[in-house]
């Protein structure tokens, strides 16, 4: 990853949690309550945020970087880490 895309990469992440950290701020905590932000506004920060996941993930693919996602702390780990002493060799039955 180069210099400029790194730092571009780190311009987008502050975006995003800015926007996010604005859209926490201003939704009202109820829904019968009116929102401050406008319809156009709301939509016109949609497609920010959707333009900049865009840019990271290309971001992410030019660099060769596996696609990050979330997960749970108690899902399951989608490979398990087998070592090389392990490989080859069968698991012994005790009752034999």
């Amino acid at each position: 990853m180069t210099e400029s895309s790194s730092k571009e990469r780190e311009i987008l992440m502050v975006m995003r949690k800015v926007l996010a950290q604005i859209i926490k701020d201003t939704t009202p905590p109820s829904r019968a309550m009116k929102h401050p932000l406008s319809e156009q506004t709301i939509e016109d920060v949609r497609n920010c945020l959707g333009l900049i996941s865009l840019r990271e993930r290309e971001l992410a693919d030019a660099a060769g970087v596996t696609q990050e996602r979330p997960y749970y702390a108690d899902e399951q780990a989608p490979a398990e880490v087998v070592s090389i002493g392990k490989i080859g060799k069968t698991v012994s039955n005790k009752d034999d």
